[in-house]
């Protein structure tokens, strides 16, 4: 199996707190690797580690190495800016800007000089599974459509980029569960092109969409493998207590 992201003794502090505590994990090639814990536990730190969003928080110091196809993400030659079009990240909360649908996804393809624009937005939103319901009104404005579609068209606006890892951080933790399913549904479909790394707080989720999960507690990664292996023969009694549910 191959490794597209693999983290080695990656520590994070905020100030003086310890977030990620010697986090070496790989994460392989078009799976879909899930991230669950209580709250607070690093999970989404350690994603924004993977395409350097936590550079914009002042306060954080980061040791350790994260490489991409071989390349430390955190050397002095990386350039941020082309790594966060390779590795997108789609939030908790959907963020549409506000203008047109069409707009939404054609403005990262635009400012990056790229032609055929109306091609890469039909195509995104046909990835996202939201072509057919947005189609006939591609002028009309992003903010109207219902939360479950915003966040595809946020999925869409990120594969508009053609990235090559996807970040997915609670992506359905305020949607009803028909849009949710739907969003697992696309995450599935999206497999067989896109590495997907989700962090989840729903254990059926995590059970039904991804083939690797990593669990993690307190800033520390305490037990990763196949998911099926993880959630029927947890190797660590805490992993156990968290999927059963007698804590967090």
């Amino acid at each position: 199996m191959t490794s597209k992201i693999v983290s080695e003794n990656l520590n994070l502090w905020y100030g003086e707190k310890q977030a990620l505590k010697d986090i070496s994990l790989k994460i392989p090639e078009k799976q879909i690797t899930a991230l669950i814990g209580p709250s607070g536990c690093g999970k989404s730190t350690f994603i924004r580690c993977l395409n350097r969003m936590n550079d914009l928080v002042t306060s954080v110091r980061i040791e350790g190495k994260v490489f991409y196809d071989d390349m430390d993400i955190y050397g002095k030659d990386t350039d941020v800016v082309e790594l966060r079009k390779r590795i997108g990240m789609v939030f908790q909360k959907p963020n549409p800007f506000p203008m047109s649908i069409y707009d939404n996804i054609a403005y990262g393809p635009r400012i990056h000089g790229q032609k055929n624009v109306s091609k890469i937005v039909e195509r995104s939103l046909k990835e996202s599974a939201l072509w057919e319901e947005v189609s006939e009104r591609l002028d009309q404005p992003a903010l109207g459509l219902s939360g479950g579609q915003q966040q595809r068209l946020c999925i869409a606006r990120t594969l508009a980029m053609r990235p090559d890892v996807i970040l997915f951080d609670e992506p359905c933790s305020a949607l009803d569960p028909i849009s949710t399913g739907k969003i697992e549904s696309l995450m599935e479909s999206l497999k067989e092109e896109y590495t997907q790394i989700i962090v989840t707080h729903n254990m059926q989720q995590a059970a039904r969409i991804s083939d690797i999960t990593a669990f993690f507690l307190l800033g520390e990664l305490i037990e990763v493998g196949e998911t099926k292996h993880v959630f029927e023969m947890p190797e660590m009694k805490s992993t156990e207590d968290y999927i059963t549910g007698r804590f967090g």
